[in-house]
């Protein structure tokens, strides 16, 4: 079987608008490596866009979702429950900051998470609008693209966005937008078009994800905690991408010394499994009445059942600690590039969320053809890596938290070289 056989065939069976980075097709995979159908190896910094901290297939996870299969399958727990789902809702109760006692639901997808987060705030406060940040991204439903901050391609050509959603500029230094430019442009918000006593939450990511992997200065979110306990508002942070120790902590906001009010968290809670949560406040999150929160598939037992084990295994291999090694290796390599590279433009990220970001060495404007010549020469030396970034000029690195570390060392010899060889381009 041959890539392109297959490229073609998708080409005339799939929709155009599910657009693909690569047109290799996998065959099989194992912790931090892909095989496709012709038998190519790729190191694998993508993990499935932060799904697999854990890796393809982990041993564990692998177990746990064969004891499940020979159990059961599907009953959907709000017909039949289910003991685990009850335990893996302590777990993360347990998990989430802050000293209220907490809540969570099950659902399937992180935008299936922050549509119910949105839901809960609603119910919770008796309040419509929500403000959001450009560059977010939180998901592909309706609520989802409308709270997300780039147009192009989320956006474009699927018409008007539910209402009551609103922007702020999100703080980026390297951008010329400072804390207080943020901070002050939320409060004309609050004079020019929406009064914050209509607000239900805020919504914020820790890190942004396909914004560019920006990371949300402590200061900023410290004072967005304070206008909202101010104006009676919720904070929603959205861990789906930030989630289960790939910034060095088992959730972002254990960093920021703050509690939040809802958490919503997916990918990489069960390591290649659709599952999705909720968690927050449980004053907050018991605002809708039954029946008004669940889903057929929200909480799979298969997918409750590799969560357990991630959670697990995030424990008993140390994989925080090993995320923040592994993302002061990659950052000190790419430091050394600097002085030979002057399109770098900034090296960022906690823990193993790390991200380079180029530039036109000339006028310092954004430069997203560089970034994708980085990814290509980089794919065909077996290399697997995503761009992002409101002007696709950020390579994003997402490899497994245990990946080996020879095949650590391969991939960045792999990177320094085709950073070095799309200079020559």
């Amino acid at each position: 079987m041959l890539n392109k056989t297959v490229e073609e065939r998708r080409k005339g069976a799939i929709a155009r608008g599910v657009g693909v980075q690569t047109q290799i097709f996998a065959d099989r995979a194992e912790n931090a490596e892909i095989w496709d159908v012709e038998g190519n190896r790729f190191i694998d910094f993508a993990s499935g866009i932060a799904v697999l901290n854990t890796g393809h297939r982990h041993p564990r996870v692998m177990k746990a979702v064969h004891d499940q299969l020979d159990r059961f399958t599907h009953t959907c727990h709000q017909v039949v429950p289910y003991e685990n789902y009850v335990a893996l809702a302590e777990r993360l109760n347990k998990l989430v900051p802050g000293d209220s006692e907490k809540k969570t639901i099950f659902l399937t997808t992180g935008a299936e998470a922050l549509e119910n987060a949105v839901k809960i705030a609603r119910a919770s406060t008796g309040r419509n609008a929500v403000v959001a940040f450009s560059g977010a991204f939180h998901g592909r439903t309706f609520m989802g693209m409308a709270m997300t901050g780039k147009v192009f391609p989320y956006k474009a050509g699927f018409g008007a966005m539910p209402g009551d959603v609103y922007h702020a500029p999100f703080p980026i230094e390297l951008h010329g937008v400072s804390e207080d430019d943020s901070i002050a442009a939320l409060e004309r918000l609050f004079k020019a078009d929406v009064d914050p006593a209509r607000v239900a939450a805020i919504v914020i990511e820790p890190v942004q994800g396909e914004g560019g992997f920006y990371v949300t200065p402590k200061g900023f979110m410290h004072r967005l905690r304070e206008i909202c306990d101010k104006n009676g508002i919720l904070l929603i942070v959205d861990e789906v991408q930030t989630g289960f120790a790939r910034t060095g902590t088992m959730l972002a906001i254990e960093q920021y010394g703050i509690e939040p009010d809802i958490v919503t968290m997916a990918k990489s809670l069960a390591g290649g499994f659709p599952l999705s949560a909720v968690t927050g406040k449980a004053s907050v999150m018991d605002g809708p009445s039954p029946g008004g929160l669940g889903g057929t598939y929200g909480g799979n037992p298969l997918g409750i059942a590799a969560a357990h084990a991630v959670i697990d295994v995030i424990e008993e291999e140390g994989l925080c600690e090993r995320a923040n090694r592994l993302g002061a290796r990659l950052k000190q390599r790419l430091e050394g590039l600097r002085a030979d590279v002057p399109e770098i433009s900034d090296i960022r990220g906690p823990g193993f969320m790390n991200a380079v970001e180029f530039k036109d060495a000339a006028s310092g404007e954004p430069n997203p053809a560089f970034a994708n010549r980085v990814r290509e020469i980089a794919l065909s030396k077996g290399l697997l890596l995503l761009t992002c970034g409101i002007h696709a000029n950020v390579i994003r690195f997402l490899s497994p938290i245990t990946i080996q570390d020879e095949v650590f060392s391969e991939a960045l010899d792999i990177l320094e070289a085709s950073i070095r060889e799309a200079r020559k381009a």
